[in-house]
């Protein structure tokens, strides 16, 4: 079997890149490869050679949902980011590419006077990571203002896809079973710059008050029980600040673990379990988690 350098050795790679610089939670061993495609035809070149020559890899953009083993992951780390980041509007329709970062969409919006994506203006995650999870907050998701999608297929087809075909659900999409995003095209409404800019800056400031983003985070750490709050839950379990290593569940919002320095998976996944088994003694409430966790 041919060597990882000798496959890649057409490509801008960085070997044993350690992934705590690829991810919000600042946590993650190395790769052992990591490589940036140039263009969209190099993603596709990309994962045709390690589809023939079977090697695993995997998609990631701002890893702003991801916590990473210690150890690291054995493969290959494609980061689509600025070099497939596009955006282009048209009317009150925005064409974006996967590694466009969804607050900078928001932003280009707003300067277009058009409303729908102000409750992303402080999501970290690029427009991949958000359609792939169906992100949202404030009441709002992408599958509000989703119109289509194009997406590569496991086998190297190319299809486009619409909100129907997405089977959109809470903090799940097609793509957490099938294919990599290209690129979306989202529909918004025509509306007033200072009214779409008041609601931003409400937004930015609820969020700056109300979440630690002082400290690296991967966002909520659980998803929302049905008919609950999981930072309630948490809260009301006497769990705030409590913490294991380097991971705490933070004092300001119950519903994120936050490294507060030098945290390891190994510590935020014990402190996982921990708040979980809290939670269901105290409440009979099974939390699920929310941050995607990569062995």
């Amino acid at each position: 079997m041919k060597s990882l350098r000798h496959v890649l050795n057409k490509y801008n790679v960085l070997y044993d890149e350690p992934l705590s610089g690829h991810t919000t939670f600042k946590i993650g061993g190395p790769a052992d490869a990591l490589v940036l495609p140039e263009s969209r035809d190099g993603l596709y070149k990309l994962i045709n050679l390690l589809k023939n020559c079977d090697i695993r890899f995997m998609i990631i953009g701002n890893g702003s949902n991801l916590l990473f083993s210690d150890n690291g992951y054995r493969g290959v780390i494609i980061k689509i980011s600025r070099n497939m980041s596009d955006i282009d509007i048209k009317n009150n329709i925005i064409y974006t590419q996967s590694g466009a970062f969804l607050s900078k969409i928001a932003q280009e919006a707003m300067k277009a006077s058009l409303t729908g994506l102000e409750f992303a203006c402080g999501i970290p995650g690029t427009v991949g990571g958000a359609v792939y999870m169906n992100a949202g907050a404030y009441g709002d998701e992408i599958k509000d203002i989703f119109l289509s999608a194009e997406i590569l297929a496991d086998d190297g087809s190319i299809n486009t896809y619409n909100p129907d075909e997405m089977d959109f659900r809470y903090r799940h999409s097609r793509l957490s079973e099938y294919g990599i995003l290209l690129s979306a095209v989202f529909k918004l409404q025509e509306g007033e710059y200072q009214s779409i800019k008041t609601k931003t800056d409400e937004l930015t400031e609820r969020r700056r008050s109300k979440q630690p983003l002082d400290l690296p985070s991967a966002g909520s750490t659980f998803k929302r029980p049905p008919g609950h709050f999981a930072g309630k839950l948490i809260m009301d379990s006497g769990l705030s600040g409590f913490s294991i290593g380097g991971a705490q569940v933070s004092e300001m919002h119950c519903g994120f673990i936050v490294n507060t320095g030098g945290a390891s998976c190994s510590d935020v996944l014990r402190l996982i379990e921990h708040v979980q088994s809290t939670v269901l003694n105290c409440f009979n409430i099974e939390l699920v988690p929310e941050i995607r966790i990569i062995p």
